[in-house]
């Protein structure tokens, strides 16, 4: 992945380190092509989910951006879903096909026959951390009966809708906005999802394993994220193209001359 911006090893007191306003600079490219992913880089997001104070909405955002999961994907998870089991805690996400999420969206379930799985690993120790502390806090039940149909059913860590959870982003976008902190891309649930395949681009994880990750079928789906980093590879090259004009001219006629003799 050469020519990419690359992070540089973490200070101490910050969670990542990056070359901010080159990447800044990158992003600013490619906002001007509509057909790339629109992302925050991690300073952002970080700063994003500290303007929701609630732990429970706060960590259905976190997750978002920890496992790239579509918000369907999200809501449906339960604790049996999760292993905190040291040195690889992961997520066991059921992978919801995007021409079948609208029909799935309002109950935040995965429909039946439609699904296929994938592992993605909590890489992150303190986002494990505070995903625990949040099922210990709330006393988050394995199971629960449905008030509906009565029935015994596994309890969802986020018993609300897409709506919901648009409603909880868009009031951290306003309270951010409020103390002065914007954004210069449109924030959405799936932003979360662009921003971690991003992440793990930077910090150099192969494209297969990012597809793999972010539950694509094609990798072509995977390698728009890398158009991103194209326009980086060819920006930093300085490519020159002009020259004066009197040193052209005397080099075709150098040229032309030897061709004669």
């Amino acid at each position: 992945m050469n020519g990419m911006i690359s992070y540089a090893p973490a200070a101490p007191s910050l969670p990542v380190a990056i070359d901010y306003p080159a990447a800044l600079a990158l992003r600013q490219m490619a906002l001007v092509q509509d057909e790339l992913p629109k992302y925050l880089l991690a300073p952002e997001v970080s700063a994003l989910l500290h303007y929701v104070p609630d732990l429970h909405r706060r960590m259905l955002l976190a997750t978002l951006w920890n496992t790239g999961a579509r918000i369907n994907e999200a809501l449906a998870l339960t604790r049996g879903d999760f292993s905190f089991v040291a040195p690889y805690p992961f997520v066991h996400l059921a992978t919801l096909k995007q021409r079948t999420e609208k029909a799935a969206r309002t109950a935040g379930r995965i429909p039946a026959g439609i699904q296929s799985h994938r592992i993605v690993p909590l890489s992150d120790h303190q986002f494990v951390s505070q995903l625990q502390m949040m099922v210990a806090t709330l006393k988050i039940p394995v199971e629960r009966k449905n008030k509906r149909t009565g029935r015994t059913e596994k309890a969802r860590l986020w018993e609300i809708t897409d709506r919901t959870a648009r409603t909880w982003l868009t009031e951290a976008v306003e309270a951010a906005a409020a103390d002065g902190v914007t954004f210069s891309v449109p924030v959405t649930l799936h932003t979360f999802r662009h921003s971690y395949a991003m992440h793990m681009l930077y910090a150099g994880i192969p494209l297969k394993v990012v597809q793999s990750l972010m539950g694509h079928k094609s990798i072509s789906s995977t390698e728009v994220y890398t158009k991103v980093f194209a326009l980086d590879v060819a920006a930093r090259h300085r490519v020159q193209f002009q020259m004066p004009g009197d040193e052209a001219i005397s080099l075709l006629k150098r040229s032309y001359l030897r061709d004669m003799t």
